[in-house]
């Protein structure tokens, strides 16, 4: 077993002030792995002092440096790729094959994107672009916001930690990080890239803890300007209420129902991209299409291509080779899903594949069926609440108005999805459809866009020029003179 109960701070590895041990549970035994230590309230204040002491040089250095130093990171992911994937692996379960091809590289993804992205920010622009720039005139300075709290989720852990780590670094602001106490290894060894890459001390710091400790101490700090979370609806209500006293900018990228509208005219590939696609990561991700909207003429053909589909995906330990879908993070979790299936069960909905307990061969370890309900009606608690697990709900609709109310009828609004040849219905919907995103045929939204929500998804953008710009605050300056070399730009 791992021991891993230091937290990094100012450039250092250093023991908890009172230790508190956590176990970080394999979840394809059901095993510890390794031992972290829960931070306290001197653990926090240590970090954000660092980080404090740190902000004014770091904030000074030329953006080119700041650019040059996060790059270095990615010199060091490369060089220890396979042990930064097995670590994912094991912690949350996600399989050896899928952390190195989908996990694991999230870092180098999103940093490169950001990197050519913060090539582009003009830190000192004119209010007016058309006036001279020889003659002083009004300007609008981007400045790093100071300290910030970033807290993230298991699930996608470094997706998490890049989209939220590197955008503040590169904007100029220093970090604490506290990673969930479910996947904390990854985060950990992200730490030991940011001090071989040569990262000032106290730009960036990780103290390991829960939500109700360090969590809440980063949300009420008065040494930090803003917190930048990502989880619950339920977590992320209760972190904007405690930041809420020190008014501090809050980012949130919470839950998400998303739903998948496929019409009669969808291409051969809808059904299976559909279905793999809600399965993927062992359906713990916020953005899964996990209602799966039918146009009625079509909806048996449909369930019965899903459900084919759903039992060809194999379910195994996530140290296993090939493509197969891994367990979800932990017991309660496990729990947690099984009660949503009782509950379609037991509302009324049509089980067509999967179901209740562990799949067929296994005695331990939190493995789900993959599991898919037909005939789920709108209202139903599997079509309301946001099961975090490999539950697809199917539920026919006759017409686009009915397809729109039945997906838009949500409190959530991160992504939704539309499976359509007709190209004017297909951005008909996508402007119709109240989420943050809406992804239309399986295409990708692009190097360089964001993520984000709207409604109790939470409105922050991650990625790209937006997720850099929610780390940096704009000055407004009367009579700048841009003839003057401002070493800052």
């Amino acid at each position: 077993m791992l021991d891993k109960r230091k937290f990094y701070i100012n450039g250092e590895w250093v023991a908890p002030a009172v230790p508190r041990d956590c176990l970080v549970i394999n979840p394809s035994t059901d095993e510890p792995c390794a031992a972290i230590s829960l931070g306290d309230q001197a653990d926090t204040d240590a970090a954000v002092a660092a980080a404090t002491a740190a902000f004014p040089a770091w904030a000074a250095t030329p953006p080119a440096e700041r650019a040059r130093l996060v790059r270095a990171i990615l010199d060091q992911y490369e060089a220890r790729l396979q042990e930064f994937a097995e670590a994912i692996s094991m912690e949350m379960g996600a399989p050896i094959d899928f952390a190195l091809s989908d996990q694991a590289p999230c870092l180098p993804w999103h940093t490169q994107n950001f990197l050519k992205a913060f090539e582009r920010i003009e830190w000192v622009r004119p209010l007016d672009p058309t006036l001279p720039r020889e003659t002083p005139q009004p300007a609008v300075a981007m400045e790093p916001i100071g300290v910030v709290g970033l807290i993230t989720p298991w699930n996608w852990p470094v997706n998490q930690v890049a989209l939220k780590a590197i955008p503040a670094m590169l904007a100029g602001c220093t970090c604490v990080l506290k990673p969930s106490e479910e996947s904390p290894l990854n985060a950990m060894l992200f730490a030991e890239f940011c001090h071989d890459a040569g990262i000032p001390p106290g730009v960036f710091n990780l103290v390991n803890g829960d939500g109700p400790g360090v969590g809440s101490q980063l949300s009420v700090h008065p040494g930090v300007e803003m917190i930048s979370f990502t989880g619950s609806t339920r977590a992320g209500k209760a972190i904007s209420k405690a930041a809420a006293d020190t008014l501090k900018r809050v980012a949130l990228e919470l839950g998400g129902k998303g739903a998948n509208l496929l019409f009669a005219d969808a291409d051969e590939q809808a059904v299976e991209r559909s279905v793999r696609r809600m399965m993927e990561n062992t359906g713990q991700s916020c953005n899964s299409p996990s209602r799966l909207l039918v146009e009625r003429s079509v909806y048996d053909e449909t369930v019965a291509k899903a459900v084919a589909v759903a039992e060809t995906i194999k379910v195994g330990p996530a140290h296993e080779a090939g493509p197969h879908i891994g367990p979800v993070v932990n017991k309660r979790q496990w729990d947690q899903i099984q009660g949503y299936i009782q509950k379609g069960i037991d509302e009324g909905a049509r089980l067509v594949t999967g179901g209740p307990g562990l799949p067929e061969g296994f005695n331990r370890g939190f493995y789900v069926k993959p599991t898919i309900f037909a005939d789920v009606v709108p209202g139903m608690t599997i079509e309301k609440e946001e099961i975090f697990g490999p539950v697809l709900c199917m539920i026919p609709f006759d017409t686009e108005e009915e397809a729109i109310g039945i997906a838009n009828d949500t409190p959530y609004g991160l992504t939704n999805y539309v499976q359509s040849g007709d190209p004017a219905r297909s951005n008909r919907l996508a402007r119709k459809l109240r989420s943050g995103m809406v992804e239309m045929n399986g295409k990708p939204r692009g190097a360089g866009s964001f993520f984000g929500g709207v409604k109790q998804s939470g409105r922050a953008r991650e990625g790209g020029i937006w997720g850099l710009e929610e780390f940096l605050e704009p000055k407004g300056i009367s009579g700048y003179d841009f003839s003057v070399k401002d070493a800052a730009e």
